[in-house]
């Protein structure tokens, strides 16, 4: 096994520079960075988190904290790529993670969780902002990144896609098309996306003149079920839109299913779009049109500015908007 001397004389630097790069110190080029971090890599060598951090009074671990109300665990695909992302980027830099999963309602201390283990710092997602443990998080001096949650404060910060933007891409696109009775079907208020998702669908609507029709908004669960138990009540409406944004690409596909179980067909009956462009998004028939976010960027992102943050305690950090696109396929029909 490769030891610190070993990727010291691979790269043809010192010890002590190795170990800085190893702790990410700021005085090491870019270049000297990559270097050894390639030759670790290579090496597969890790350095040892006990004797580092009894050195630097850290433990090299982040606690990652995600809500799993669907009880699909890392099964499911928008938490399974953001946390590949988070993984991809500590990994680089000799850090460990620690995931903690709960379901809403839980009585669940994330400050408490996260002394007890010692982390350096937390990633939060999928939890809903009445969430009463998230203040004392916030307030507390453990750095902090909240992943579609926009929360700030001393040492927290926050990443999201622009959720708004993305919804009115989606109803832009269907009104392209010749769609002028649109609905949706929404995920959980408590959610900060489904509340941008909203914002955008209903600005979108008004800057294009078309009709707001609270019957064609119908709250459910993200997921499948929730997406064919909405478009059931839409599908027995006496009036109904020719076209349904989703807000989540499972809840598209359980749509879907609800309108072939009901004897009709997509696009030619109802256009859907979704959103996230999770992977099975283009494996479905016919193939979802969706809104794309960059899930393996966000936790890329979110991972990086949490490790600027544990290094450069008195810095503030400004969250970060990642763009949307909407990925044109075969769920949406021109019509008119």
């Amino acid at each position: 096994m490769a030891t610190i001397k070993d990727i010291a004389k691979l790269a043809g630097v010192s010890v002590t520079t190795v170990s800085k790069v190893i702790n990410n110190y700021p005085d090491i080029s870019d270049k000297t960075k990559e270097k050894v971090i390639k030759i670790m890599e290579q090496q597969n060598y890790r350095p040892n988190a006990i004797a580092r951090s009894l050195s630097t009074s850290r433990s090299r671990s982040i606690g990652v904290f995600f809500t799993d109300h669907l009880n699909s665990g890392l099964r499911h695909p928008f938490f399974r790529d953001i946390i590949y992302g988070i993984e991809k980027t500590f990994f680089r830099k000799g850090y460990d993670l620690i995931l903690f999963a709960h379901q809403w309602g839980d009585r669940f201390s994330y400050t408490e969780k996260c002394k007890s283990r010692h982390v350096d710092g937390a990633i939060l997602m999928g939890m809903p902002r009445t969430d009463p443990n998230l203040d004392k998080l916030v307030n507390s001096n453990i750095p902090t990144v909240f992943i579609d949650l926009d929360i700030v404060g001393k040492n927290a910060t926050y990443v999201i896609s622009d959720n708004v933007q993305g919804a009115k891409q989606a109803v832009n696109y269907l009104y392209s098309l010749g769609h002028i009775k649109i609905g949706m079907i929404m995920g959980q208020r408590i959610t900060k996306p489904a509340q941008d998702r909203l914002i955008g669908f209903q600005e979108e609507l008004t800057n294009l003149g078309l009709e707001y029709n609270p019957e064609w908004i119908i709250e459910a669960e993200f997921g499948e079920e929730g997406g064919y138990q909405a478009m059931k009540r839409i599908i027995t409406q006496e009036i109904r839109p020719s076209a349904v944004f989703c807000q989540g690409d499972e809840m598209a596909i359980g749509a879907i299913n609800a309108i072939k179980e009901h004897g009709y067909n997509v696009p030619q009956d109802f256009s859907i779009v979704g959103f996230d462009n999770i992977e099975i998004s283009s494996y479905v028939s016919p193939g979802l049109t969706t809104i794309h976010q960059d899930k393996l960027t966000m936790g890329k992102k979110a991972a990086s500015i949490l490790l600027e943050m544990i290094n450069n305690p008195n810095k503030t950090f400004s969250p970060v908007v990642l763009p949307t696109k909407l990925i044109e396929r075969e769920s949406c029909r021109k019509i008119g």
